[in-house]
């Protein structure tokens, strides 16, 4: 079936004059359909979503809200506004201008970039496909469709690049991403995060807090990339990811304010009395923390890596925000690395360009940090000690030089041993896992929430909290 490209799949890459690009998503857009509708959000197909779609790249038209059926969201494609002055701004390239194609020399390894990039995108909607069954309410319910269909939009930047600049590799890779599957035995997805289930809400909101963190931080260093369409196209994404975000941030405060709720009411800071009152005790909220913020670290790869000073020496994936930095070369520099020796830990200096993934990594640290400040401000003003914070960059890796060496959250080297008879005190344990399950009930009527979440502060684009933001079929 043609596709109108101006109602079907709204865009400023001019579709309409490219047939050739015009075939290739006319073959890939009903393999497309296939998968959400198998895959996606199960048994709410047919419900109507308030929804925000993006028809066009100013402050106006990227955000056009209403009802919507998902298998019907016009998925877009958008590159930010080309700015025709811009050069290359770091690595061995740096001031030279930005490519508008693809440089033979850097082919493959721009591929499979944006490959993992995109592999990210229907790995996360596929983690939370079950999720709508136990929303705690239909402003919940909304904000994860909302975050599942942007995340297929995301897909459609990316397959829109393999399509547009990478031949039959490309549209074979396009091709791909909808082959492998979150969690399959036979074709998981490329990175390990992405395959771990998402089965009740508490884990939803930590995944789109620290997860969808990381992946701001990979689309801001990619927004640096001297491969123009990539970086305009992830400068664009970003503007979505950062409801990503906030679905996260707002959801945690608001979990954490509940908790705080209960407490004062019972008077009793005690975990266990606090659960039997259907709330989720602070330090079960601090091992699922834990548990979803070391899994993201290791998205970032290893702490010293020759990849990564490749692709900024050939300018193809820069630090975020790479403008804030005084030298853009980083020919020059070192880094302060720590690694474990033996029972203790030890430091040497490894080029700048080798740590690059560490640099974002602790960058990602610190963006992660603000929302904890925030929320511990919140437990102090009820009047409790408790505090939730960030384990060690060291804590539970399995990537990089802190891989499979035990480490208490405090990031201090342990025996293997000890980790094993503590590690139930600082991660979720299958009886956490269940009783959170237990608390996972849907709440459908407007207005109305789930016992264990308190509201949010307000609704969304000028809408009560208790409109109806989703019309169940």
């Amino acid at each position: 079936m043609a596709i109108d490209y101006q109602e079907k799949i709204p865009n400023n890459v001019d579709l309409a004059s490219d047939r050739t690009l015009q075939r290739a998503l006319e073959h890939w857009q009903p393999e497309f359909l296939n998968w959400w509708k198998g895959m996606g959000p199960t048994d709410f197909q047919s419900s109507d979503v308030y929804l925000r779609t993006a028809i066009s790249v100013d402050p106006k038209g990227w955000a056009d809200y209403g009802y919507v059926k998902m298998p019907d969201y016009r998925w877009g494609i958008f590159l930010a506004d080309r700015d025709p002055d811009r050069t290359i701004g770091f690595g061995d390239e740096y001031g030279k201008p930005q490519w508008q194609q693809v440089p033979a020399e850097h082919r493959s390894t721009l591929r499979r970039l944006i490959v993992t990039q995109g592999d990210t995108e229907p790995a996360s909607v596929e983690q939370q496909r079950l999720l709508g069954h136990t929303a705690p309410s239909l402003y919940d319910l909304r904000g994860l469709f909302q975050v599942n269909v942007e995340e297929g939009r995301h897909l459609w930047a990316m397959v829109y690049l393999l399509h547009a600049h990478f031949g039959r590799d490309g549209r074979e890779e396009a091709e791909e991403l909808l082959v492998r599957h979150s969690g399959d035995t036979d074709k998981p997805r490329i990175l390990g995060t992405f395959n771990e289930p998402i089965s009740d809400w508490l884990s939803f909101f930590m995944f789109t807090y620290f997860t969808d963190r990381d992946g701001k931080y990979q689309l801001k260093s990619l927004a640096e990339s001297a491969f123009d369409p990539l970086a305009r196209t992830c400068q664009f994404m970003l503007t979505e990811e950062a409801h990503h975000m906030f679905i996260g941030d707002t959801g945690l405060a608001r979990v954490t304010r509940r908790t705080l709720e209960v407490m004062k009411e019972l008077g009793t800071d005690d975990p266990e009395t606090v659960r039997k009152a259907g709330a989720i005790d602070l330090p079960t909220i601090q091992k699922y923390m834990n548990f979803w913020f070391s899994s993201a670290l290791d998205l970032f790869g290893s702490e010293s890596s020759s990849n990564a000073a490749l692709y900024f020496a050939s300018g193809l994936k820069g630090r975020p925000d790479e403008g804030g930095y005084d030298d853009h070369s980083a020919i020059n520099e070192t880094y302060k690395l720590e690694s474990p020796d033996g029972a203790g830990v030890k430091s040497e200096d490894i080029p700048m360009r080798n740590a690059m993934n560490d640099v974002t990594r602790l960058a990602y640290v610190r963006d992660c940090e603000i929302g904890m400040t925030r929320w511990n401000r919140t437990i102090e003003r009820a009047g409790y000690d408790f505090r939730y914070t960030l384990p060690s960059t060291r804590f539970r890796r399995s990537i990089g030089v802190w891989a499979n060496f035990s480490t208490d959250p405090q990031g201090r080297p342990i025996s293997a041993e000890r980790f094993e008879a503590q590690k139930n005190e600082w991660l979720p344990t299958e009886a956490d896992r269940a009783f959170v399950h237990s608390l996972m009930h849907a709440v459908t009527e407007p207005g109305k929430m789930a016992a264990w979440i308190a509201p949010p502060d307000r609704g969304i684009n000028n809408n009560t909290v208790e409109y109806e933001y989703v019309r169940l079929a």
